[in-house]
């Protein structure tokens, strides 16, 4: 009796897919909390690297003048001619910028991946992303989340490679009303093109690169939750995402770097051409005018302080977002 009566009732279970749709929709307070945790985990991870990130942007700006010719000399130069707060310059801009940024692309990520999970476990059984799919949804994130905040991001590339004796812009604000009065409207999407090329793989593999290096842990040693997982492994998978997500992309940042600093002013002392400052009229332009005259490793200009820089800050950006969710009882997480 008890055996046909569970048969019985078999047919009238929901469908698997209707079970998992309901069961994984945030709520609106998760996702403000989800929010809040990438904007956390972007001005904190940014500004603890905030020196570096200003030394790699003047060695990706400046020519074959080589006023920055290293790590140490960059910093101890920066130190010696503007103090800790140049150091630190662009730094507000950059966590103005990279606070919605990072919130926006943590979110994104997680919807889009969980919309993957959702559909592969309807159609297939089986929810489990593969490295593929998360690099999709990264790339994806990545792009979108770079484009809503662009114009930050060329504001904050002009504020940082300006100096003491060279100030042209006061503040964000100053900065945007006179890009926009000089420049035109259009000018605050300088280097769009190449940063948008360039973010596909950069954030598409951190996020393949550090959740696929998180099962494989998982699974290495039996363990049932990533939040088994100690601050040190997961810190260590997001290190070695960002160096391998940074190494590809890094030519196309460079070019971005230098067509939002193309014709203004005050690069002139980074980087001039016949006693003008240079000018490019796009990003093939760029590429072929920076190699033809500074040679291939040209386009690698920066790379050490800025391996040096997106090592840690990747790490943290990742692992502070997971714990700020934890600590905030935000039930969702990013491999979920």
């Amino acid at each position: 009796m008890s055996a046909s009566s569970n048969r019985a009732e078999e047919p009238r279970q929901a469908p698997p897919t209707q079970a998992v749709v309901t069961s994984t929709r945030p709520t609106f307070s998760q996702i403000c909390k989800s929010l809040f945790a990438g904007g956390v985990a972007g001005g904190l991870s940014r500004t603890a690297v905030a020196p570096l990130e200003r030394l790699k942007i003047l060695m990706q700006v400046q020519g074959n003048e080589q006023i920055y010719r290293g790590v140490w000399q960059g910093l101890v130069h920066m130190a010696r001619t503007e103090g800790v707060r140049g150091m630190m310059k662009g730094n507000w801009t950059n966590c103005v910028r990279i606070i919605p940024n990072s919130a926006v692309k943590f979110l994104t990520y997680e919807q889009l991946s969980r919309e993957m999970s959702d559909h592969y476990r309807a159609t297939t059984g089986s929810g489990e992303l593969t490295p593929g799919t998360r690099l999709l949804a990264g790339a994806c994130a990545g792009i979108i989340a770079m484009s809503a905040t662009y114009p930050l991001d060329m504001v904050r590339g002009r504020l940082t490679v300006q100096e003491g004796k060279n100030q042209q812009y006061r503040g964000i604000v100053h900065a945007a009303r006179t890009i926009l009065a000089q420049e035109g409207p259009l000018a605050f999407y300088k280097g769009w093109l190449p940063s948008v090329i360039g973010v596909v793989p950069y954030v598409g593999l951190n996020f393949a690169v550090y959740e696929t290096l998180k099962a494989m842990l998982l699974k290495q040693y039996g363990l049932r939750d990533e939040r088994e997982l100690t601050i040190g492994a997961r810190l260590g998978c997001g290190a070695i995402a960002g160096s391998m997500g940074q190494t590809v992309a890094y030519p196309f940042d460079v070019a971005r770097r230098r067509l939002q600093m193309s014709g203004w002013q005050g690069a002139k002392d980074l980087h001039s051409h016949g006693g003008n400052v240079v000018a490019y009229t796009g990003m093939v332009d760029c590429f072929v005018r920076t190699v033809r005259e500074e040679g291939m490793q040209a386009l690698f200009k920066g790379l050490w302080p800025n391996y040096l820089k997106v090592v840690p800050s990747i790490a943290i950006a990742f692992v502070t977002y997971e714990q700020v969710k934890e600590w905030l009882g935000v039930e969702f997480r990013i491999s979920e």
